[in-house]
């Protein structure tokens, strides 16, 4: 690890090995498939009571030159639990254009312009209240901006990338996949609130957050 005068006080950036020598964190709590039109009633309702959400998306890796894949599972992470929206199972286009182009409450995730884009491809909005931690980090002298090496730097817990090249298109995910994609949107909605509570946030943040994604953030 290593420190810089930018940020007093604060390691500013990680080492691989110093991130494997990281307890292992994963989502502990409730966790649910959103593959009916009740279960998506259930999630919204729930989601419209946060003031900040963590986001994140997964689509089905590409093995082949040229071949390419749009998303097929958005994470949403509250205070209470995480929803898994299975894009392929149940029509969510409405539910997430209200939460995505809601100005009240902030979807905080990292390289979040990139998910935002390629989900404009599913079905049309117009984000609001978007905030890209990864973008924050670099602000204030990060010198790594993704969620394993943000989630080692702030949290002090280490991520594992068991699943990350799984096929999230599948119609029935393993439990290794579900753990591993719950994970990632409660741990960037906790960097968000550990960014809140360290004041990394005062020039962003003012009231309902609003920082659009735009393209090359992240």
């Amino acid at each position: 690890m290593s420190s810089d005068p930018a940020l007093p006080g604060q390691i500013l950036a990680i080492s691989r090995e110093d991130v494997s020598q990281l307890p292992i964190r994963r989502y502990e709590g409730d966790i649910h498939l959103i593959a009916t039109a009740p279960d998506l009633e259930r999630a919204m309702a729930d989601i419209r009571r946060e003031s900040v959400v963590g986001l994140d998306t997964e689509t089905r890796p590409a093995f082949t030159k040229g071949e390419s894949h749009l998303p097929c599972l958005v994470q949403v992470g509250t205070a209470r639990a995480v929803y898994l929206f299975q894009l392929q199972r149940v029509d969510c286009s409405a539910a997430l254009t209200e939460l995505l182009q809601a100005p009240g409450i902030v979807k905080a995730g990292i390289a979040l312009a990139h998910d935002l884009r390629q989900l404009k491809l599913v079905f049309p909005f117009a984000p609001a209240s978007v905030l890209d931690l990864g973008s924050i980090a670099k602000r204030h002298g990060i010198r790594q901006s993704g969620l394993r090496n943000l989630a080692g730097l702030f949290l002090g817990f280490r991520i594992t990338k068991g699943t990350r090249t799984s096929n999230w298109a599948a119609p029935r995910l393993s439990a290794g996949q579900i753990r591993y994609a719950a994970t990632d949107a409660w741990a960037c909605r906790e960097l968000y609130l550990c960014f809140q509570e360290l004041g990394m946030l005062a020039d962003r943040v003012s009231g309902a957050a609003i920082d659009q994604a735009q393209p090359g953030s992240g």
